[in-house]
């Protein structure tokens, strides 16, 4: 017989869009539960109809401590973990005086396993359960990721980074090395244990055609992946495209003429999209995500989230680590609500909490098991402390309604503000 734990406490889940009805798709209980058992949930309520029901469960009791999803980061390079924070550059420069050189580095296999390790750890002190990541062409760092992921129960998303021009020597292959190499590793990682692989491009300039229609012709053998590029982040980027693609439509076509475009890709940043891209994105039911932080740090410009969600694009939020300045899932919710303000539309708490959880695996097409705790779903679980510094302590004093008392921890919260994280039913964070 499997252990059964009732952890207790504020609870806080979605039931629909809240990007589409707003606050009305969140449902709140003042004292509620949930139970675990088997590593997933099987049944939520009230505190005391749980505990009545369930009198030999396991009881943790969180007190006003506020039970959600685990996080779900939907965008960020694992390998770009040591130079967050790296002063000043724009998109391109910032590629070759940092990027590059990092990623360098990852084709030591111990080297891959101490970053990826450094991450993860990293992640969960945040309260983020599952991380979407870019690797580096090196196979090594694929395999590190996964496996880290492995030893801590963790539902990840990953792929080997593909370059074959605009990089450095040692950081390009070949389109039938991209190919073949993503193919070895998406037989041996993609749905093993709760690793799933990434068909990943780095974009387009850093790409040749023949590589991305290899890339492709990937995809379409494993429709069932994901593939995770890059769009329409900086200006100065466009045009670049512009330059190596003359023939293109448009950015969004340089992925779509190479079979590159679909209801299971994941376009990061999209910034500056043209209308036709837009509409494109929409009719093909691709997701978009939104990186804060990074947006702000290298100056790309503003995303239009509440504009985009208004055309049924789903939406994903991520930290775009090391290009977004913080491993903070929170303070990339404040970010994305100071980013809605300059934008027009003050994003309300419940769409940040949305798009940080549910909102997140619905663009990675896995709503049904993380990201949620519906009955059935992963027991991947966030506590939050909604008082963890004086600063927010006094402001959540004077709070009216949960959204009042949460919003503070949004906006100046940090890891100081995650008292427990739990992954696949385990207890993980703190240890």
């Amino acid at each position: 017989m499997t252990t059964q734990t009732l952890m207790i406490g504020q609870t806080l889940w979605f039931e629909g869009d809240a990007m589409q009805i707003g606050v009305e798709a969140a449902r709140y209980n003042r004292r509620g539960a949930l139970l675990i058992e088997g590593g997933k949930v099987v049944a939520r309520g009230e505190a005391e109809t749980l505990q009545t029901s369930y009198p030999q469960a396991k009881v943790v009791d969180y007190g006003e401590g506020l039970i959600l999803p685990g996080f779900v980061d939907s965008h960020m390079h694992y390998p770009q973990t040591r130079m967050i924070a790296s002063w000043g550059k724009r998109l391109i420069d910032w590629l070759n005086s940092y990027t590059f050189p990092e990623e360098m580095t990852l084709a030591d296999p111990d080297e891959a396993r101490a970053r990826a390790d450094l991450t993860l750890d990293l992640a969960l002190a945040h309260g983020t359960t599952t991380q979407v990541s870019y690797c580096t062409i090196h196979p090594c760092s694929v395999d590190a990721f996964f496996e880290a992921a492995a030893t801590r129960g963790m539902r990840v998303f990953a792929g080997k980074t593909c370059m074959d021009r605009n990089a450095p020597e040692g950081l390009c292959d070949t389109p039938q090395t991209a190919y073949d190499q993503s193919k070895e590793l998406l037989a041996k990682w993609h749905g093993v244990g709760r690793a799933e692989y990434v068909i990943t491009p780095r974009f387009s300039p850093t790409s040749t055609p023949e590589q991305l229609e290899a890339l492709g012709a990937l995809w379409a053998e494993h429709p069932d992946c994901l593939m995770q590029t890059h769009l329409s982040e900086q200006t100065d980027e466009i045009d670049w495209v512009k330059s190596l693609f003359p023939n293109a439509k448009d950015y969004l076509d340089t992925y779509e003429t190479f079979g590159l475009l679909g209801q299971r890709a994941l376009y990061g940043h999209v910034i500056h999209l043209e209308p036709r891209e837009a509409d494109r994105l929409a009719e093909v039911g691709a997701a978009v995500v939104h990186c804060p932080t990074s947006n702000t740090f290298i100056g790309s410009g503003i995303f239009e989230a509440a504009k985009l969600a208004s055309r049924g694009i789903r939406v994903g939020l991520a930290t775009d680590t090391g290009g977004g300045s913080s491993f903070s899932m929170l303070r990339t919710m404040a970010a994305a609500y100071e980013i809605g303000q300059l934008a027009g539309t003050a994003l309300h708490p419940a769409q940040l909490l949305w798009l940080a959880t549910e909102g997140s695996a619905r663009a990675l097409h896995a709503q049904d098991r993380i990201g949620t705790l519906a009955i059935g779903s992963e027991a991947d679980i966030t506590v939050l402390d909604l008082a963890s510094t004086p600063a927010i302590a006094q402001r959540h004093d004077r709070a009216n309604d949960i959204w009042e008392a949460v919003f503070p921890t949004i906006m100046m919260g940090d890891d100081r503000a995650v008292k427990s994280v739990w992954v696949g039913g385990v207890q993980v964070q703190p240890k």
